[in-house]
């Protein structure tokens, strides 16, 4: 499986380079209030699929760290379960006690 993931990696950089190499000619980005950019189009595709991926990136945090709280609760949850069975296996594997009888 690592063979077959690292020959699809190689075959996709081979691609995306050759179409950097295809695409260098410089463009022009227009951006508001008169801000003009100009870069070959392959760096400024780069710089946006980078940009794009660490917004995702940082949109996902919120929701990675409450999931981080929610597992850690439950393995709490679980240790004070296998701590009550531990217990409950603990005192069933005890001789019984015998009751002390009175004679009146």
């Amino acid at each position: 499986m690592k063979f077959i993931s690292r020959v699809i990696a190689v075959v996709l950089f081979i691609l995306f380079f050759g179409f950097a190499l295809k695409n260098d000619q410089i463009i022009t980005l227009q951006f508001f209030w008169g801000y003009a950019q100009s870069a070959p189009l392959a760096i400024l595709l780069l710089a946006f699929f980078v940009s794009g991926a660490i917004l995702g990136i940082l949109a996902m945090v919120p929701i990675v760290f409450h999931h981080r709280k929610d597992i850690s609760k439950h393995k709490k949850t679980i240790a004070e379960i296998e701590a009550e069975r531990a217990a409950e296996q603990r005192a069933s594997m005890q001789a019984p006690q015998i009751d002390s009888v009175r004679n009146t």
